[in-house]
């Protein structure tokens, strides 16, 4: 779209062999393409991903005056990088590319409906030039990028992809938004099909979590924003208030042991109890307990078992 006109498309359907025009009647499809406000040109062909049929793209750019392309094929994991090549040989942006999908989403999954996958594949077709009529240029441009990673999510994989990452030498934050990591396989006694000790498999890998100097683990912490693209994210984290100074806390339990306050174990579906300054159990990873401020009474003898340490903070508020 260039000075407010919109732009002249040209449609190319391809049959994909049978894979499509088994299913989709491609002539009709391409008929009613070419009756499309914006569309000046309509084609159709065996392969378009195929030589002779790139250079049709080529060649109708040129004769036609073509701002921007619609080629209807199949999913655009396979061939959007060819088609945007063949755009750009022909001598535009190759921004001014759209592709339509009528394979996987159209006559792979109405094999045995042939009218109706042809109504559909009009649908995406028309969807696809209205919106290349507006099409406009884009620029490629490079961008510094931080070789950093985020892992949402501390269960078992999650750890797994924070180690591949972290292995590979990048610097990687993993957030779990519960007080400590390992998800639901830390509550499993065996894992299916080898009934192999959960707890044995699971433990070492949370340490190791732990301890890698490539992993930053933020426990109990949600994410709160997500501004950026891809390779460039900016990521705003809330750090819940867990009540515990993370760096003076040893794990030793005393504050629990003196804690009036019992609750059900979420951990463990509510068989056993908890205190409301608590860890859900004795393997977790983090060690540092928890306040339950919705059910702490505030009576501060965690407070002052704690002593010396002063690693409870009952006024500690959330943080981004």
């Amino acid at each position: 779209m260039a000075n407010g006109k919109e732009n002249r498309v040209g449609v190319f359907i391809c049959h994909c062999g049978t894979n499509i025009a088994g299913t989709v009647k491609v002539k009709e499809l391409s008929e009613y393409a070419s009756t499309l406000p914006g569309v000046v040109h309509a084609d159709d062909y065996p392969y378009m991903c195929s030589t002779p049929g790139q250079e049709k793209i080529k060649t109708a750019i040129k004769e036609k005056q073509l701002d921007a392309v619609v080629v209807a094929a199949c999913t655009p994991r396979l061939h959007e990088s060819t088609f945007r090549k063949a755009t750009a040989l022909g001598g535009l942006n190759p921004f001014v590319f759209e592709m339509a999908n009528i394979r996987e989403q159209s006559s792979w999954i109405h094999m045995k409906e042939p009218e109706r996958a042809t109504e559909k594949a009009k649908d995406i077709l028309r969807m696809a030039v209205a919106k290349a009529k507006l099409l406009e240029p884009l620029e490629t441009k490079s961008v510094p990028c931080e070789k950093t990673a985020m892992v949402i999510g501390a269960g078992v994989g999650g750890i797994e992809a924070a180690m591949k990452l972290a292995d590979s030498g990048i610097t990687t934050y993993l957030i779990e938004r519960e007080p400590t990591i390992g998800g639901y396989m830390s509550r499993l006694d065996k894992t299916f099909p080898t009934l192999d000790c959960s707890q044995c498999i699971l433990s070492p890998k949370m340490a190791e979590v732990d301890r890698h100097p490539n992993i930053k683990l933020l426990s109990y912490s949600e994410i709160e924003k997500v501004d950026g693209y891809i390779g460039n994210f900016n990521v705003t984290v809330k750090r819940k208030a867990r009540g515990v100074i993370e760096d003076k806390c040893n794990g030793c339990g005393d504050c629990a042991a003196v804690c009036p306050v019992s609750r059900p174990n979420e951990f463990d579906i509510g068989l056993g109890p908890r205190k409301a300054i608590y860890i859900c159990h004795p393997q977790v990873v983090p060690l540092k307990y928890t306040i339950d401020f919705d059910h702490c009474v505030k009576c501060e003898l965690c407070v002052k078992k704690c002593g010396d340490k002063e690693a409870i903070n009952l006024d500690m508020k959330d943080e981004f």
